[in-house]
């Protein structure tokens, strides 16, 4: 097959397993005194990876032959002299034999064998050479002081014999995100700008993890705005031929991306050569997951896992997985239980230990998910927590119910599950209520389903009311609070009622009198069928005493620590800057027809400030510019990074141009007029006349129309995030609305949960956004109450509902 040309058209997708020569490519000889020194020191690190080779070779000799490393020595030597092979060669064909593992697997000329080659085989040039760059390239990995070392010994001694020029390892995170844990062959720069790419953007790196296989584009290229192949190093000559994207893992544990990039065109993957990038990416993966340790018992199951047992007060049983061999989880074994744990069929723990998960549970582990859940904890190490989850068993080949509240979470290699059932968590949840019933409390309690409140004597006089006053309800709290308390209401709000969660928050009440008191409000749901809130009780305390005794202790301590006070002064520059340019409620903007209303969330904790953004104004051409947008990071750089994009968006607007023209302007300001700002956003004009917004996107969530009641996602043109690539063209879309239409335009924090799909995420919010009030203030509100994101991120959303045109 010939080999394809950069004539400008797109190249081919990415490749299947075809049978083409692929030839290895021979170092260049050095140019300069720069190429001769680094040359010297590759050559030098080889020979030290040859030498750890030949070591391990006679600690296997040691082993099989049963005699001292000096006997080992001269047995090698021996062998060497009498098949007239090299000792890294011979040292190479031992250890593969011993090992049987990928890198054997690639050595080999076909895929059918497990172990080294011999007889002709083994004579083979070609072969033993591939063998001891392979196992030369492991033992150098292995050796390495970080992740970066790594990868420049992948390059040296496995990747730059390919002819590759590049290596780039990911490490994955569990929400999704990926970061440059080492790199070689890529500028700093350029590795700078990649650094962290947050989930959904769908980067080679992500399109490879989240589809678990290998991906080969023969030849890469710089595709502009063209996201399906957005990498590091797209559009750098020295990195734009063919590219490599494999994951990395051990066994089902995928922990990372191993890329290597090619300078120019290459063939097909042959399936030597596949092999050979796989077992790189295997090598890649335990050097990953080197971390772990299986003698600690803080790391894993060890000699303090019966200790970590006995103190957890849940029933739990530990699960270590069973490899088949295709290297995938075929079942979990049952290791271990500890005392409270009780089998809901009536089996005792001795007859458990052993015996396989889809064995003990079958129902349970494959309808009831048990199973894919442990997989996935296994995997992720992402913890998972689950509220009466129905599961069904078997006694005696009979179906039992059984209803249970599901906890797991990764305990080293194994998986620690644990579950009780609701009698038990009702006694423990009436003990925690007595515990907290002390002091100067006045008690509450809410009927969610009829609206009827109760309170008590003592929740009267904290509020200044008379005993015959009608109660407020706990939904109405921001109507008694103070203004610049109504965030830490709206949390505990939808903690309580839609999380269906015990929540608290400490707010500062205004009361008919005018006294101000200082009350922390602790209340937990009342779940009814399905796990909604159907009622509501807890309690107020007045902590007016306590809050400014906090207060003085803070400025004694503000005081006397400086770092503190720098690190304060730091946090409030960001959070007015950001409160400066998006108060958390701007008043709403009448204008072309137009009515918008937009609402800001800041983060929680205090140290997440962010870059998120948004802007609607009126311009000279009579037009609307709508936009929302998040700038990636958090801290003083986001948030200066945020001005400066928003800013200039303002300007370029002026020009009359288009929106996605104003993208890629704004593209340029942030790839090349920042410090390596990367953001996403949506920009779009609204024509009065023709009632016409054009829009565009750059790597952001798709906006949310409701139209008659009915809410739906909006089809997403392309558009690579900003500030990824030089240059990028952003696709623009056109929607006419019409009479009371509404559209949502939002950023991430408003839906984004570390249990779910971003796919997820928005059709949940289709399904709160649905059926839109009349008023539009209290729709947004409604819907960040209703937001159930748990990443803790800032939050910007935009409402616009088109008036009805007067008849």
């Amino acid at each position: 097959m010939a080999r394809p040309v950069t004539d400008g058209r797109r190249p081919p997708p990415p490749e299947r397993i075809e049978e083409h020569p692929f030839v290895e490519t021979p170092a260049q000889p050095p140019h300069s005194g720069v190429d001769l020194l680094a040359r010297t020191v590759g050559r030098l690190r080889a020979e030290e990876s040859t030498r750890a080779l030949i070591e391990l070779a006679k600690g296997i000799l040691v082993e099989r032959l049963g005699c001292g490393p000096a006997e080992a020595a001269r047995h090698l030597r021996l062998l060497a002299d009498s098949s007239r092979l090299p000792l890294p060669e011979l040292a190479a064909d031992i250890v593969n034999q011993a090992a049987g593992d990928l890198v054997a697997q690639a050595a080999a000329p076909t895929g059918e064998q497990t172990t080294a080659p011999t007889g002709e085989q083994a004579a083979d040039p070609a072969t033993r050479a591939t063998a001891v760059r392979l196992r030369a390239a492991e033992c150098a990995a292995l050796a390495a002081d970080d992740t970066g070392a790594v990868a420049r010994v992948l390059l040296d001694q496995a990747a730059a014999p390919l002819g590759a020029t590049a290596v780039a390892v990911w490490a994955a995170h569990a929400d999704g995100t990926l970061t440059l844990a080492g790199h070689a062959g890529f500028t700093e720069g350029e590795a700078a700008r990649w650094h962290h790419v947050p989930p959904g953007v769908g980067t080679l790196a992500q399109q490879a993890l989240t589809g678990r296989r290998t991906l080969w584009f023969p030849a890469l290229g710089d595709r502009g705005g063209d996201t399906s192949t957005a990498t590091v190093g797209r559009g750098a000559p020295a990195t734009s031929g063919a590219r490599a994207v494999l994951p990395a893992g051990p066994g089902d544990r995928l922990l990372g991306v191993l890329e290597i990039a090619w300078p120019d065109v290459r063939p097909p993957l042959t399936p030597q050569l596949r092999r050979q990038l796989e077992a790189l990416a295997d090598l890649c993966g335990h050097t990953l997951d080197a971390g772990f340790d299986p003698a600690d018992p803080a790391a894993g199951p060890g000699t303090g896992l019966p200790d970590l047992l006995g103190g957890l007060l849940d029933p739990a049983m530990v699960l270590r997985p069973v490899y088949g061999a295709d290297r995938r989880i075929a079942d979990f074994r049952i290791e271990s239980t500890n005392e409270p744990f009780v089998d809901p069929v009536g089996r005792s723990p001795g007859r458990l230990r052993g015996l396989g998960l889809l064995e003990a549970y079958p129902l349970a582990a494959t309808e009831g998910g048990l199973f894919d859940r442990a997989a996935r904890t296994l995997a992720t190490g992402e913890p998972y927590r689950a509220d009466a989850v129905r599961l069904r068993m078997l006694l005696d080949d009979v179906p039992l119910a059984v209803e249970a509240h599901i906890g797991m979470s990764r305990l080293g290699d194994a998986v620690l599950l644990t579950w009780r059932i609701p009698g038990e968590e009702t006694r423990l949840a009436h003990l925690l209520q007595h515990a907290q019933r002390l002091g100067r409390i006045g008690g509450f309690e809410e009927n969610l389903v009829s609206g009827a409140v109760s309170w008590n004597a003592q929740l009267y006089a904290l509020y200044g009311l008379p005993p015959t006053a009608a109660p407020v309800p706990v939904a109405r709290l921001r109507s008694r609070a103070h203004p610049d308390d109504a965030v830490a209401i709206g949390r505990f709000l939808r903690t309580v009622l839609h999380h269906g969660q015990e929540g608290a928050a400490t707010f500062r009440l205004l009361r008919g009198d005018g006294v101000v008191r200082h009350v922390r409000v602790v209340a937990e749901p009342v779940l009814g069928e399905g796990g909604r809130p159907v009622g509501v009780r807890g309690a107020y305390q007045d902590v007016s005493a306590q809050h400014w005794t906090e207060v003085a202790l803070a400025a004694t301590r503000d005081r006397l620590a400086d770092t503190e006070q720098e690190s304060a002064d730091r946090h409030r520059l960001a959070l007015q800057l950001q409160q400066a340019i998006m108060p958390p409620t701007a008043p709403p903007v009448d204008a072309a027809g137009l009515r918008v209303a937009v609402r800001y969330r800041p983060a929680e904790k205090g140290h997440r400030i962010g870059g998120d953004w948004y802007d609607a104004v009126l311009l000279p051409t009579g037009q609307v510019l709508l936009a929302v947008g998040d700038v990636a990071g958090h801290g003083i750089a986001a948030a200066t990074g945020m001005v400066v994009l928003r800013n200039a968006l303002r300007g370029l607007a002026a020009t009359g141009a288009g929106p996605g023209q104003l993208l890629g302007w704004l593209n340029a300001v942030a790839h090349h007029l920042t410090e390596h700002v990367t953001a996403t956003a949506v920009c779009g004009l609204y024509d009065p006349e023709t009632r016409t917004l054009r829009w565009a996107r750059a790597g952001h969530l798709p906006p949310v129309l409701v139209r008659a009641g009915a809410a739906e996602a909006l089809p997403l043109p392309k558009g690579v995030l900003l500030g990824a690539v030089a240059e990028a063209e952003y696709e623009e879309r056109r929607l006419v609305l019409d009479d009371d239409d509404t559209l949502l335009l939002y950023t991430d924090g408003l839906i984004e949960r570390r249990d779910r799909s971003v796919q997820q995420s928005i059709a949940r919010l289709l399904a709160t956004a649905a059926g839109a009030e009349d008023d539009l203030e209290e729709y947004l509100d409604r819907l960040l109450t209703h937001s159930n994101a748990d990443t803790d991120d800032d939050t910007c959303l935009i409402g616009v509902r088109l008036r009805q045109r007067p008849t």
